[in-house]
């Protein structure tokens, strides 16, 4: 494939990529004429990504050099079980009975809801993908009582004398 001559030092510069950047650069330092095992340590890259990118660049054009959308590790809980989850912490939170949930108790609940293990910290950054704070407000007492709180605050304290 014949490619025409790209500006590939304002593409690095305009480039929200670090890993596109370093490509563009390479394809700059090489259409500059300098050999592949000098960009490499220039870049601080292995002279192997050097060659793939120059090789890439040269057969396919700056289609093949573009990242793909990498789409992650799939969720290990379905849609349906997500929103148990969320139906579960949003009704605990909301219970009369003065308990309060922490992640090894939402680490239980997937364990045995789902036959899903989940560490800890990883329970945390679900709740977090699901809209939840690590940050809990305190459940309410049942026995709890405004009026008792209201009088509570009109007591003087020792300094207000």
């Amino acid at each position: 494939m014949t490619t025409k001559k790209h500006d590939f030092t304002a593409l690095a510069k305009t480039h929200q990529s670090v890993r596109m950047r370093l490509r563009f650069l390479a394809l700059a330092h090489f259409q500059e004429g300098n050999s592949r095992t000098a960009i490499a340590k220039f870049l601080k890259v292995s002279r192997t990504s050097i060659n793939k990118w120059i090789s890439q660049y040269h057969q396919f054009g700056m289609d093949r050099l573009i990242d793909k959308k990498t789409t992650g590790r799939p969720f290990r809980l379905s849609n349906e079980q997500h929103k148990q989850l969320i139906h579960y912490v949003t009704e605990s939170s909301k219970s009369e009975l003065g308990g309060r949930l922490n992640g090894s108790d939402i680490q239980l609940y997937i364990e045995e809801n789902f036959a899903v293990h989940y560490h800890l910290s990883s329970v945390y950054k679900l709740l977090h993908k699901l809209g939840f704070s690590w940050i809990t407000s305190r459940s309410k007492h049942p026995k709890q009582s405004i009026e008792a709180q209201e009088d509570f605050k009109k007591i003087p304290i020792q300094n207000d004398l």
